[in-house]
This record gives C-alpha cells, sequence and structure tokens, in this order.
C-alpha cells in the first residue's frame, strides 16, 4: 500500500488476502496508517528527542550573542526572555528547532572547555 495506485482494495482482490472489513472509514484507516507509518514514526522520535532536553538547563549567564549560528533575532529574544531550560527556549516564538540544536552544541562544547576534556572528533 505504500506505493502510488495500491491500495486496500487491491490487495483484497489478491489470493489468500483474508476478508475485508465491512466499515469503510476503518478502510480507510488502515490505508492510511500503512501509507504514512514512516513519516509517523520520525515525527515521534523527534518529538521523543525533544522530550529528553526538555529540562536540560541553560546557564544562568549564558550571553546567547555567543553562540555561533544563531540569528540576530534568536539571540536578542533569548537574552531578553533569559531561559531556565531547553524546553523553555524552545516555547519562544521565532525560535526554531535549528536553534535548539545550536544551543545544544554550544552547551556540549562548553562543558568540555569548562571541564577541560578534549572532545573527540569522529
Amino acid at each position: 500500500m505504500r506505493r502510488p495506485g495500491v491500495g486496500y482494495a487491491a490487495l483484497l482482490s489478491l489470493p489468500g488476502a483474508g476478508v475485508a472489513v465491512s466499515d469503510a472509514a476503518v478502510a480507510d484507516q488502515v490505508e492510511v496508517e500503512t501509507k504514512y507509518a514512516g513519516y509517523i514514526a520520525r515525527e515521534r522520535e523527534e518529538v521523543d528527542r525533544g522530550a529528553a532536553h526538555e529540562n536540560t538547563p541553560l546557564p544562568a549567564g549564558l550571553d546567547y550573542r555567543t553562540v555561533r549560528g544563531l540569528s540576530i533575532e534568536v539571540q536578542q529574544k533569548l537574552n531578553l526572555h533569559k531561559p531556565e531550560t531547553l524546553g523553555q527556549a524552545s516555547r519562544i516564538s521565532g525560535v526554531t528547532p535549528a536553534a535548539i540544536s545550536l544551543l545544544l552544541v554550544h552547551l556540549r562544547r562548553g562543558f568540555a572547555a569548562n571541564t577541560g576534556h578534549e572532545q573527540q572528533s569522529a
């Protein structure tokens, strides 16, 4: 059903397909879930990654102008609101998922620099 032109009805015409459901809404739902299963799984993974960093603390004195790659608009908004966690930062209007990723990279690099540990590059 993931191929164009192949649907629930076409599959039922194959030998050994079994008995069709009588409710058209159920058949449509099966078709939609099958076609979009990959997209839904990716979105769930993205949500799970975001939830894992929801409570990641941001340093109180962080000057967001020092975070490489952030747009000036995002720098200004973060410096204005001073979020305490990545979750709070992600809910500020105009702060994109890409900006949150840049903050994560900045925090990881800062952590390695502050502890004297060198990060290994692959």
